[in-house]
């Protein structure tokens, strides 16, 4: 495609002199510079391709968006970089056809792992009257431009949108769960009172086991009510209250409410921390939770006899604790659904635990990381964000 100043420049060159041609030629290369200026500074990846699908033009943009340098690119085909699409057949379309293109998501790998949107707009040229003369002049398509448009964000907020209606859904729900449950619980607690009124006019000789029993009762009325209790605290929206706290001790706090179930089990539990864990500001209440649900995930994921390590280590910018287990590990097909509300592999389980731990730690502007094998175990390391996040400097590098 040529430009209209060409066009004119190219009408008059036998007309014009060698000094007028200089100057004509020099205003030609300030307006490609401009242009490539202008193609360059655009925030959408733009490709020129030719008919075979090789590339004839590439902006910044597209070099970051597809790992690769232009000038090493140019007459490379497009395939190469992106192999999910056959680029030469749909520049092969006839012109009709390209109307009916919508646009396209394709996910990529390389340099990062990206979601990219990207339509096909045909480069057409007049065919001259010489090429033309067995008919009417035609369009006819011989290159195209790729313009890709980077929508990892958008697909991110996206999640985060559906994941924040998918966590009012089970508030909403467990706000019902625990009305209907919590009326029945009041009165199964006010008829025990009534009972153990009606054994005080009973001899104690008489009263044998009652009274171990209503106890049992009453006891797990009250468990019951502290779960409900805490489950609606758990998945309740609340912003963290944060303090500057000691996070071995918050630790160590959580150990010691698991410790019968870890003796029963008879799992052992290893703790090892560098020298120096400094404070950080947390809402000790939301990480003990947090820890619990972590540490009874990993009990339970190992058998008798099994061995739970944690680690605790800081950086410049966060401490982390890692609870590594040597249970069964999670396979391939669970691991993307593990955060997703009630998807479990156990009978017995809720599903909540790890989508709760993950609300925890965003509020605190932390995030989890998770490394299992099938078999071996699985490590969950928990990264929380330090108040002093230290700037380190970095020598400069000897000329």
């Amino acid at each position: 495609m040529k430009s209209a100043f060409l066009d004119k420049l190219l009408a008059k060159m036998d007309r014009v002199d060698l000094d007028s041609l200089q100057v004509q030629f020099l205003n030609l290369a300030q307006e490609r510079g401009f242009m490539e200026t202008i193609f360059h500074a655009i925030q959408e990846g733009i490709i020129v391709l030719e008919s075979e699908g090789n590339i004839m033009f590439a902006n910044q943009t597209a070099e970051r968006l597809l790992g690769f340098q232009a000038d090493k690119a140019l007459g490379q085909p497009l395939r190469k970089y992106i192999r999910q699409v056959e680029w030469e057949k749909l520049i092969a379309l006839d012109p009709e056809e390209w109307s009916r293109l919508s646009r396209t998501e394709l996910e990529i790998g390389y340099p990062e792992h990206r979601f990219l949107e990207f339509y096909i707009v045909p480069l057409e040229r007049e065919l001259g009257s010489d090429e033309a003369r067995t008919g009417p002049p035609k369009e006819q398509a011989d290159s195209a431009v790729v313009i890709f448009r980077d929508i990892t964000n958008e697909r991110e907020r996206a999640a985060d949108t559906l994941e924040s209606e998918r966590l009012n859904a089970i508030m909403l729900l467990a706000a019902g769960v625990a009305h209907e449950i919590g009326n029945p619980l009041n009165s199964l607690n006010i008829h025990l009172q009534l009972m153990e009124r009606e054994l005080d006019d009973i001899p104690k000789t008489k009263r044998g086991d009652l009274e171990e029993l209503l106890g049992v009762a009453r006891d797990e009325i009250s468990r019951l009510d502290q779960i409900i209790s805490q489950f609606l605290g758990a998945v309740r929206p609340t912003d963290p209250v944060l303090e500057k706290a000691d996070i071995t001790a918050v630790l160590e706090d959580t150990l010691k409410v698991v410790r019968k179930e870890v003796e029963d089990r008879g799992i052992w539990i290893e703790v090892e921390a560098e020298s120096e864990i400094p404070v950080i500001p947390i809402d000790k209440a939301q990480i003990k939770q947090a820890f619990f649900n972590l540490i009874r995930n990993a009990m339970q994921a190992m058998n008798e006899n099994g061995v739970l390590n944690i680690f605790l280590s800081v950086t410049d910018y966060a401490v982390s604790i890692a609870f590594k287990d040597n249970g069964s590990g999670i396979q391939p097909e669970d691991l993307s659904h593990i955060f997703e509300a009630y998807h479990t592999t156990r009978k017995k389980g809720t599903g909540l635990g790890l989508m709760i731990v993950q609300r925890i730690l965003r509020d605190h502007g932390g995030h989890i990381e998770i490394d299992t094998e099938p078999g071996v175990g699985t490590t969950v390391t928990v990264v929380l964000p330090r108040e002093d996040q230290r700037i380190r400097l970095l020598k400069a590098p000897r000329t």
